[in-house]
């Protein structure tokens, strides 16, 4: 039974994948809001699968398996490879642009999921943690105009290998609650736009990105002494 249990943790963590080839799916057909639900459940996933790992022992019962390798294959297809082709197919970019941004996407992706110092010891993320999920999505939500859509490809892409920190909402102790409670607002507006099929309107549209920006820059606020 433990045995089964473990495995069954693994087709879960497995499981991501196909989420990611059924948004992928959307994706060719430009059902962008389906890509995103779909892309979505896999988040949920990967929320749950490692404390369930850990609760269940998983590594000490299934040493074979890695765990870690699985999860990182599956966040890869849905953080950077799926998106990687949403950015390149979704229109907003200029047209001779389109692919070497895709590219650009999954090699640095790739890059940084190979990095084994991505995490800093106090669990902040080490340069832009390749979340092209939300990358994608913010494109989508906001239209900005071609060039400026370059410049945030670009740019997002540099700063995976910039020496600075990026929070992560659970695992980081500092400001914890607020983290928490904005990635919870987060869901709730972004659940929103999609339904709305990407134009929800400034009061959900400005309160995303004022979310944003505060992830984005939370990790430089000063530390207290």
């Amino acid at each position: 039974m433990p045995v089964i249990r473990a495995f069954a943790i693994h087709i879960l963590t497995a499981s991501g994948a196909a989420f990611a080839l059924v948004a992928l799916v959307f994706a060719t057909g430009g059902l962008w809001e389906a890509m995103f639900f779909t892309l979505g459940f896999a988040l949920l996933i990967d929320g749950i699968d490692g404390p369930l790992a850990r609760k269940l022992k998983v590594a000490e019962t299934l040493p074979r398996w890695s765990g870690d390798t699985l999860d990182l294959v599956v966040d890869y297809c849905t953080y950077v490879f799926v998106p990687a082709y949403a950015i390149a197919a979704c229109g907003l970019l200029p047209q001779g642009f389109t692919l070497p941004a895709g590219i650009i996407v999954v090699v640095t992706g790739a890059l940084y999921f190979a990095d084994r110092s991505m995490k800093t010891d106090d669990n902040f993320f080490r340069g832009f943690p390749a979340v092209w999920n939300l990358a994608a999505f913010y494109l989508l939500l906001l239209e900005p105009a071609p060039w400026l859509a370059v410049v945030f490809v670009v740019a997002l892409a540099a700063l995976s290998f910039a020496p600075i920190k990026f929070v992560h909402p659970l695992r980081v102790k500092r400001l914890r609650i607020l983290n928490i409670a904005l990635l919870a607002a987060w869901a709730v507006l972004a659940f929103t736009a999609l339904v709305y099929s990407l134009a929800p309107g400034p009061y959900v549209t400005l309160p995303l990105s004022a979310i944003a920006i505060y992830f984005f820059t939370a990790g430089l606020l000063p530390r207290r002494a």
